[in-house]
């Protein structure tokens, strides 16, 4: 008996490790734990809990469709809209027959405003449930959105027929009469909404609104208490309220409203966060900086409340904190896709591109239709000078979302410096169909008039900008532009100078007073009215760069040497200015400054060709030919069809006795590039002198001598060219005439030889 108990003892302790917790229990038995656990957080309003939960349970089975929905209800409740709506479509795939998913992923894309979208979902779920009323709701909604009023006036009608006890379907119906102008049968539609359930605080919320939208601000104000009698704890009534207030111009009201709705909802995210949300509104930068801190506090692991707050102090420049708390955020999240994307703008703006790359490449991968996350890495490829990506994730940024205009604007000033006017058309469109009262797109488009020479429309443009923006400084330079092509030169420099006024740094207003001067044949004033807007803001680099720009056409290279220097002192990204000190440099015999320069020029540029040129030139100055010769390879990989590296690596691998062909299509490429250069025919004709054709040499080097008939080299060539077919006198005539040229050259003893050689045949 003693043994048998024992035994028995001993089943019943494997039985109880069997089934009891810890890693003991079935992977399914704690994943429906996790999701009970989540369900019971869901239920108290502790969604950030409830989504942990859902979280687990997923990681235990990524085929958990109801897990997938409660999370995405969770995120919805948090305002994490992206990472919801990747979930809904999650638990669609899982459960396509989910018709509460379905309407949810619908909803979402109704409110991206993804119309068409919409309305496919909702037929969708008509077909599946003919009776689904929220589906009848969103036809008839989308329907309207899509500009279709009287089939959505049909749709809302089905609505009211298939749930005449229900708020929502008079209430929908009320919102088409409305927009058809029908204002007394739709206030008699929202009247019935209360009168079919008096308690339905939508119901009484949607004929406040109505009445707000009317101007009756005390019947709207009557509707909203109400609402807030049926359910004080509802944050939308509280929020409409405060919002009625706002727009009456009652601020003090609507502010005190939403203290009262902090303290009457304290743990509810959706009220807590309202004045905040207030300040953030009313550019209450200080205020709302404080609000979210103090909330902060309260509520540790609100992300919305983090989130915000981030934003907040990158707005306010304290970049440090910004980013000691987002990475709080990542470290709890590495994927966190809105996280990932402050980061990166934080960076951005903390002039630290480089690092800002892979933390936004991240968030693009883990977020591939994030449209923002596109926007910002595009702008820190801008800041590393890599234009070309830069324009791809900028134009991936609008395709996924059209009305982002800090992307188009980006897309815009790409298009300036590139001089791409279909571009910048592109972008002026954009703004004028999503910010028609904006003055940007008016100037963008006058820009692109001005460029395709469509002055009347270009001056109508450029007039409306400044009746809606009457300082922009750069709308007075682009109308002084109009009046110079119209050579009304007195009107246009006085739109420039008033230009300098509205803003004392605009750089184009000063290059075009320059510009006008020197027209007008007045170099004398053009020197004088630079230095005097230098002394006025001696901290603007480009007018530096100007400056000296004007001193080296003076032949002042010292003083021009020396505002160079300034100018990348105040900007050390200015290339054209660092680009410009080295060929100074370079033409003033200081060799060794002008390879530093351009080596910087290359390692903090790298895929920016003209310096790998200018240094290549300089390599091959002072006999380096091997590293000209990589240095032009380089430039080649980066572009192609570079016309003047491609003429001097050919001339270069045709005086070693490299690679005729390829010395040959290079030189083809150079003189497809530089067709009217003496140099590239003289580069392509002596490729042909090396693969024997010499008909076609001689036609390049007869223009080239045409062009600069005192080139001893391009003489050298054709004297060549002539004694290989045997046309000695014309070779005599050409020999001597190089060395009458140039007696003292390195080829002088190469053309004497010739000389001989023809004599003595």
């Amino acid at each position: 008996m003693k043994s048998t108990a024992k035994l028995l003892a001993c089943s019943l302790t494997f039985l109880v490790l069997l089934t009891s917790g810890g890693c003991f229990r079935s992977p399914k038995v704690r994943m429906q734990k996790y999701y009970e656990s989540g369900v019971h957080y869901a239920q108290k309003g502790k969604y950030q809990e409830a989504a942990i939960q859902f979280q687990n349970a997923i990681q235990i089975d990524g085929n958990f469709a109801d897990a997938h929905y409660e999370l995405a209800k969770c995120l919805m409740q948090q305002g994490l809209w992206p990472n919801a709506f990747r979930e809904l479509q999650f638990t669609l795939d899982l459960a396509p027959q989910n018709l509460p998913a379905h309407l949810d992923l619908a909803s979402m894309l109704f409110a991206a405003r993804r119309f068409d979208d919409a309305k496919q979902h909702a037929e969708d779920i008509l077909k599946q449930s003919p009776n689904e009323v929220g589906a009848q709701l969103l036809l008839a909604t989308s329907d309207a959105e899509l500009g279709d009023l009287e089939a959505a006036l049909r749709e809302a009608s089905k609505a009211v027929e298939m749930a005449p006890n229900k708020p929502g379907s008079y209430i929908a119906l009320a919102l088409m009469q409305e927009r058809t102008k029908r204002l007394q049968v739709a206030e008699e539609s929202f009247r019935k909404a209360t009168l079919v359930d008096p308690a339905s605080v939508p119901a009484h919320l949607a004929l406040g609104a109505f009445y707000q939208r009317q101007g009756q601000w005390a019947q709207a104000e009557a509707e909203y208490r109400r609402a807030i009698e049926i359910a004080p704890e509802s944050a939308v009534a509280r929020t409409s309220l405060a919002a009625l207030f706002l727009g009456s111009g009652k601020k003090d009201q609507a502010e005190q409203t939403l203290q009262e709705t902090k303290k009457a909802l304290p743990n509810d995210p959706n009220a807590y966060r309202l004045l905040g949300d207030l300040y953030l509104g009313q550019r209450e930068t200080q205020k709302a900086l404080v609000e979210f801190a103090s909330l902060l506090k309260q509520h540790p692991h609100d992300l919305v409340v983090k989130k915000r707050y981030v934003q907040l102090l990158t707005e306010s420049k304290q970049f440090d904190q910004a980013l000691k708390i987002d990475d709080e955020i990542l470290k709890e999240n590495s994927r966190d896709v809105e996280a990932l994307v402050l980061k990166g703008r934080l960076l951005n703006l903390n002039q630290k591109a480089a690092e800002a790359i892979p933390v936004l490449e991240l968030a693009v991968k883990n977020s591939p239709e994030n449209a923002n996350a596109h926007f910002e890495l595009g702008s820190a490829y801008i800041k590393t000078g890599n234009m070309d990506a830069a324009e791809k994730y900028f134009r991936t940024a609008v395709k996924l979302r059209p009305s982002l205009l800090d992307a188009h604007e980006a897309l815009a000033n790409l298009a300036l410096k590139k001089r791409d006017m279909e571009l910048l058309d592109q972008s002026a469109s954009a703004w004028l169909q999503f910010a028609p009262s904006a003055p940007q797109g008016y100037l963008m488009r006058g820009t692109v008039r001005i460029a395709k020479s469509d002055i009347a429309g270009a001056e109508q443009d450029l007039q409306h900008t400044i009746e809606l923006e009457p300082k922009s400084a750069v709308a007075h330079t682009r109308l002084g532009d109009v009046r110079a092509l119209q050579r009304r030169f007195p009107d246009a420099e006085k739109l420039y100078e008033q230009a300098l006024q509205l803003d004392p740094g605009q750089t184009e207003a000063l290059q075009n007073i320059a510009n006008l001067l020197l027209l007008q044949k007045q170099p004398e004033k053009v020197l004088s009215r630079v230095q005097a807007q230098v002394a006025q803001v001696p901290q603007n680099g480009g007018f530096h760069l100007l400056l000296a720009q004007i001193l080296l056409s003076a032949h002042k290279v010292e003083e021009a040497q020396a505002e160079l220097k300034k100018s990348i002192e105040l900007d050390p990204t200015n290339l054209n200015a660092l680009f410009i000190l080295g060929q100074t440099q370079q033409q003033n015999g200081q060799i060794d400054d002008a390879a530093s320069i351009y080596q910087r020029l290359i390692r903090e540029n790298p895929k920016e060709v003209k310096p790998y040129v200018a240094l290549g030139v300089l390599e091959e100055g002072r006999g380096n030919r091997p590293r000209a010769e990589d240095l032009y390879k380089q430039a080649l990989d980066l572009e192609p069809g570079n016309a003047t590296a491609a003429n001097n690596l050919s001339y270069l691998l045709m005086e070693r006795g490299g690679d005729t062909n390829y010395a040959l299509s290079l030189a083809q490429i150079a003189r497809r590039g530089m067709p009217e250069s003496p140099n590239a025919a003289d580069t392509l004709a002596w490729a042909y002198y090396q693969k024997g054709i010499y008909d076609s040499a001689i036609q390049l080097l007869e223009e080239a001598i045409k062009k600069v008939p005192e080139n001893a080299t391009y003489r050298y060539h054709l004297g060549l060219v002539y004694q290989r077919v045997s046309k000695v006198s014309l070779a005599r005539q050409n020999f001597k005439q190089a060395l009458l040229i140039d007696p003292s050259s390195k080829r002088a003893d190469e053309i004497r030889h010739a000389l001989s050689d023809l004599s003595s045949n």
